[in-house]
């Protein structure tokens, strides 16, 4: 469900005519980055909530969460009149979703050290 809630409001953020946008003083890109690394890492809490955590599910995630951000670009190109859709956006957009997964695995790790280290 988290997933589904931040897919919502990255689609609301990103089709919203820009000069109904507040204007950020920080990069686009480290917006993009950090959208797209909650996305993936919400994605994962699903997986991991369920207890699969093989390889095959950090690749979907960070696969289905760049999918979705090329999507956000494409229809900000051929569905807006004051967005364009950018390379530049995708790239933060996997940056962002191998980040999202990096942390997820790194906190897998440690959680499972911490409950071998546990009697």
């Amino acid at each position: 469900m988290p997933a589904v809630v931040m897919a919502a409001g990255i689609a609301i953020l990103s089709l919203t005519e820009a000069n109904h946008m507040p204007s950020l003083q920080v990069s686009d890109k480290l917006v993009h980055g950090a959208m797209y690394c909650a996305l993936a890492t919400a994605l994962m809490g699903g997986y991991v909530y369920t207890g699969r955590t093989r390889k095959r599910y950090y690749i979907l995630a960070c696969a289905a969460s760049t999918l979705y951000g090329g999507l956000m670009e494409a229809l900000q190109r051929f569905c807006t009149l004051t967005r364009s859709g950018s390379m530049d956006d995708l790239i933060a957009d996997f940056v962002g979703a191998v980040i999202g997964i990096t942390i997820v695995a790194f906190a897998v790790i440690v959680q499972s050290h911490h409950r071998e280290s546990t009697p």
